[in-house]
């Protein structure tokens, strides 16, 4: 434990030095690559251990890019803003739990993404946020540009450590098994005792903090946004996507999702929409092929599964 620990710490070292040691191209797509994966790790805890497919989570990303921008224009520091805003986001989720948790299946998936549409919209009709024709972070001009990024990056890497923490926590907490539970079969939980309402409460806050939190991020990264990107579905192709192809209902499975993700949006990112089609068929074909996701087959060799011994 110690070697892992120490391990660990050494890892935490090395990202925290990259805005010293690497050109300002590499810190910011490297922040990026952090809110993927904040991304990736609370649709995970949503889908992958609470049974809960959402595909309105770009609510709270739209949301906490927004107040963000909200908070600054009201004389809070930016950096202050961007965690105000993961904890407003928090604040939302908590305010729309007890309305969207009613629902179940595909009820549940169509009303996050209703609630989605809508807060975009309430954006849009707002002209003091910009309209339909986005705003820029002011806030920020008051940094040079190289140290912005620094603590951009530095923020988002305290983020993303925060979040991989209360997801082990949760894993290792008699929470974490409920949650499981319920997701396999709700109503063997219930007569099991197990209380389904504040556990999935619980899960749907986290997920909106770690969602707005990744929103204000984006938003400090880019320094612009609009209501059709940041509250666009394809946050939710996304996550999806980083999810189902590292593995879903793991705890490397989305961070390996997120890490191969980040170079096919590198690399093919200028097809538009032939891009967002073929992350949705590569998706599709590892739910139906590879349904464990590529994560599985790391597992699978460490312990000699062998497909047709188990057939």
């Amino acid at each position: 434990m110690t070697v892992v620990r120490c391990g660990l710490l050494l890892v935490l070292v090395t990202l925290g030095s990259v805005p010293v040691f690497f050109v300002a191209v590499v810190v910011q797509q490297l922040t990026g690559l952090f809110c993927l994966l904040m991304l990736a790790v609370m649709w995970n805890a949503l889908a992958g251990y609470g049974g809960l497919v959402s595909v309105g989570q770009q609510a709270f990303i739209g949301f906490g890019a927004y107040a963000t921008i909200f908070l600054t224009r009201a004389e809070v520091p930016p950096y202050l803003a961007v965690v105000l805003a993961a904890l407003a986001s928090a604040m939302l989720a908590a305010l729309l739990a007890p309305l969207v948790l009613r629902l179940r299946g595909g009820r549940f998936a169509v009303g996050t993404w209703v609630l989605a549409e809508a807060l975009a919209l309430l954006v849009v009709l707002d002209q003091s946020l910009g309209g339909g024709t986005g705003v820029s972070l002011r806030g920020l001009n008051v940094y040079p540009p190289d140290t912005r990024r620094a603590y951009t990056y530095w923020l988002a890497l305290a983020f993303l450590v925060v979040l991989l923490g209360a997801v082990v926590l949760l894993l290792r907490h008699r929470a974490g098994a409920a949650l499981q539970a319920i997701r396999d079969d709700e109503e063997a939980a219930g007569s099991l005792g197990v209380r389904a309402f504040p556990l999935r409460f619980g899960l749907y806050v986290l997920a909106g903090f770690g969602c707005g939190a990744a929103g204000a991020l984006i938003l400090a990264n880019t320094l612009f946004v609009e209501p059709r990107s940041i509250f666009g579905v394809q946050w939710t192709a996304y996550m999806i996507f980083m999810v189902l192809v590292g593995g879903i209902g793991t705890f490397e499975g989305p961070v390996l999702g997120a890490l191969l993700f980040f170079g096919v949006q590198y690399l093919f990112a200028d097809y538009d929409a032939w891009y967002l089609i073929g992350l949705g068929l590569t998706a599709g074909a590892f739910a139906l092929f590879l349904p464990r996701g590529l994560w599985s087959l790391v597992q699978d060799r460490r312990i000699g599964y062998h497909p047709r011994a188990h057939a």
